[in-house]
C-alpha cells in the first residue's frame, strides 16, 4: 500500500507538485485571458463572480499554493503537495461514494497522451464495483475552434475513457488522441445520453473542458488541473466543480501510476 509520505515524496520527485514545469509567465497570461472571459481558458464554465487577475492569483495561491505575490512575474510555478494530497483524498471520497451506489459514470480526457492510463484504471475499478461506465456518441463528429482555425474531430473511447481523434488517422487506436481544452466533446456526449433516454452520469471524471463543461451543466465533476488552468479552481470555488486536484498534468504518463494506486486504495477500490 502506498503511504501518504511515499506519495508526497513521489509528487515532489516527479514534479507533479513542488516546483513544476509550468512557468509563472504562462499562468499569469492565462489568468489575464480568464479575467477577459476568453472562452479558450474558461473551459466551459460561466463564472458568477468578477474574477480579475488579482482575485485569480489569490484563489490559485489558496487552492494550489502558487505565490500570492502579484509582483512575481517569472520563474516556475509551485504546487503545495499538501494541497494535492488533500484534494486526492477528496477525489477518492467521491469515487467511493459513486462506487457505493453503483452510479453511472463518465470519464473523458483532453490529455490522452499523459492521463489516459490514469483514467483507464479508474474506469476499470469502477466497472468492477458495478458502475456503468458510459460510452455514448462513439464516432460522433465534434467541430472545435483551435488556434489553427476550425478543426473536426471524432469522439472515441479507449478503456472506457472518452477522447477525440482527428478523422484522418489511418489506424484508429494506434495513436492516443488529440489534446483539447474544449467543453464541446462533453456537451456532445451528454446530449447523446439525453437523446437516448439515459442513463445520465452521476459522476464525471476528467480534465479541462470535460470537467468544466459537465460541471456547468449541473453534473458532479472531478479532476486534476495545472496552475495555468484556473477554470477548474474557479468552478470549485463557485460550486460547479466538485473537486479540482492541483498537479502538473503534463508529465510522463507512468508518473501518474502511484496516484492511481493511492486514490483507488483510499476509495477501497483496489483490485
Amino acid at each position: 500500500m502506498l503511504t501518504t509520505e511515499a506519495l508526497r515524496a513521489h509528487l515532489v520527485g516527479a514534479r507533479l507538485a513542488g516546483t513544476v514545469a509550468t512557468s509563472r509567465e504562462e499562468s499569469l497570461r492565462r489568468y489575464r485571458l480568464f479575467a477577459a472571459r476568453d472562452p479558450r481558458v474558461l473551459l466551459g464554465i460561466d463564472p458568477e463572480g468578477a474574477w480579475g487577475q488579482r482575485e485569480l492569483i489569490e484563489l490559485m495561491a489558496d487552492r494550489c499554493g502558487v505565490s500570492a505575490d502579484s509582483r512575481l512575474v517569472s520563474g516556475q510555478d509551485v504546487i503545495d503537495p499538501e494541497r494535492t494530497l488533500a484534494a486526492l483524498d477528496a477525489f477518492a471520497e467521491r469515487l467511493a461514494e459513486a462506487a457505493g451506489r453503483r452510479a453511472p459514470v463518465l470519464l473523458g480526457t483532453g490529455h490522452p497522451h499523459r492521463l489516459l492510463g490514469f483514467y483507464g484504471a479508474l474506469a476499470d475499478a469502477l466497472s468492477a464495483a458495478g458502475c456503468a461506465v458510459l460510452t455514448p456518441a462513439q464516432g460522433r463528429r465534434v467541430d472545435i475552434t483551435t488556434r489553427f482555425g476550425l478543426r473536426t474531430y471524432n469522439l472515441d473511447y479507449v478503456r472506457g475513457v472518452a477522447l477525440v481523434r482527428t478523422p484522418d488517422v489511418e489506424r484508429p487506436g494506434c495513436e492516443p488522441g488529440a489534446h483539447t481544452h474544449s467543453p464541446l466533446p462533453v456537451r456532445t456526449v451528454l446530449a447523446a445520453c439525453a437523446e437516448a433516454g439515459g442513463p445520465l452520469p452521476e459522476l464525471v471524471i476528467g480534465d479541462h473542458g470535460w470537467v468544466c463543461g459537465a460541471g456547468q451543466l449541473g453534473f458532479e465533476a472531478i479532476g486534476p488541473a495545472d496552475t495555468d488552468d484556473p477554470a477548474l479552481f474557479v468552478g470549485e470555488a463557485e460550486g460547479s466543480v466538485a473537486v479540482a486536484v492541483p498537479l502538473d498534468d503534463g508529465v510522463r504518463s507512468d508518473y501518474y501510476l502511484p496516484l492511481t494506486r493511492y486514490v483507488l486504495n483510499r476509495a477501497c477500490l483496489s483490485q
